[in-house]
C-alpha cells in the first residue's frame, strides 16, 4: 500500500523565497513586541504574491468604487500639513493634519512601494491613507487603537495583512500571560464597526480635505471608536 502524500511534499511548486522567509520573521517578531514597523512591510511583502491576497482584490472590485479607483490606480499628493491646519477646525483636513502632529507622524512613514499591478496599488494606497482612516474611525496610534483598525479592516477589506497582525497579536496576549477576553471583544467591536461602514477605500479622501469630519462619518455610516 502507498503512503499518502505528507503536507510538506503536496506542494512543491511553492518555492520559499527570501520573502516568504522574512515575512516569517516579521510575523514572529511582531508576536514579541506587537510594535516593530519594519515586521510589518515584510509580512505584507511575503503576503502580496498569495492567491489569498488575489481574492482580497476580487472582493475589494466587486464594490464598483473600488473597481473604479484600481483602474485610475488613484494616487494623491503627499499632504502638506501646514496647509491642512489652516482649514476650519471641523474639517477632515484640520482634523488629520492635527492627528499627525500630535502623534510626531510623517505622512510618508510607510517603506516605497513601486506602482506596477494591482497588489502594488492596493499596498500604496492603504498606506497612503493609513492615518486617514485613523482620524475617521477614531482609532488612536496607541497599541488598542492600531489592532483596533486592523480588525475594522478585516471587516472592510478581508486583508490577509490584518488577520496575521491579528493573529499576532492574539499570540503576544497569550505569551505574556495577559486576558485575552479584552482584546477579543475589541476585535469584534472595531470587526463590527468595520462591516457596517461603506467602503472606505473607495474614497477619494484628498479631494475634500475640507469637508466637516462629523458629515464624513455620517455618509460612511461609521460610530468614532471609543475605547473605555
Amino acid at each position: 500500500m502507498s503512503k499518502s502524500p505528507s503536507i510538506i511534499n503536496a506542494d512543491m511548486s511553492r518555492s520559499v523565497t527570501p520573502e516568504l522567509l522574512k515575512g516569517l520573521e516579521g510575523f514572529l517578531a511582531f508576536i514579541d513586541n506587537g510594535t516593530d514597523i519594519e515586521a510589518v512591510f515584510d509580512i505584507a511583502a511575503a503576503l502580496a504574491n498569495h492567491k489569498v491576497s488575489a481574492a482580497a482584490i476580487t472582493y475589494l472590485k466587486s464594490h464598483p468604487e473600488i473597481a473604479q479607483l484600481f483602474e485610475e490606480q488613484y494616487i494623491a499628493p503627499t499632504p502638506n500639513l501646514e496647509a491642512l491646519l489652516k482649514l476650519p477646525e471641523d474639517s477632515l483636513g484640520f482634523a488629520y493634519a492635527s492627528h499627525m502632529r500630535a502623534a510626531n507622524l510623517d505622512p510618508e512613514f510607510y517603506r516605497q512601494v513601486e506602482l506596477q499591478d494591482d497588489t502594488s496599488y492596493l499596498a500604496l494606497r492603504m498606506r497612503q491613507t493609513h492615518d486617514i482612516w485613523h482620524t475617521v474611525t477614531g482609532f488612536g496610534t496607541d497599541p488598542v487603537g492600531e489592532i483596533g483598525l486592523q480588525a475594522f479592516t478585516l471587516a472592510q477589506n478581508r486583508s490577509p495583512l490584518a488577520v496575521m497582525l491579528i493573529a499576532a497579536i492574539t499570540l503576544n496576549t497569550i505569551k505574556m500571560n495577559s486576558d485575552l477576553n479584552p482584546l477579543v471583544s475589541l476585535i469584534q467591536q472595531s470587526y463590527d464597526l468595520g462591516d457596517r461602514a461603506k467602503p472606505f477605500l473607495g474614497q477619494k479622501w484628498e479631494e475634500a480635505w475640507e469637508k466637516p469630519l462629523v458629515d464624513w462619518r455620517a455618509e460612511l455610516n461609521v460610530t468614532p471608536f471609543r475605547h473605555v
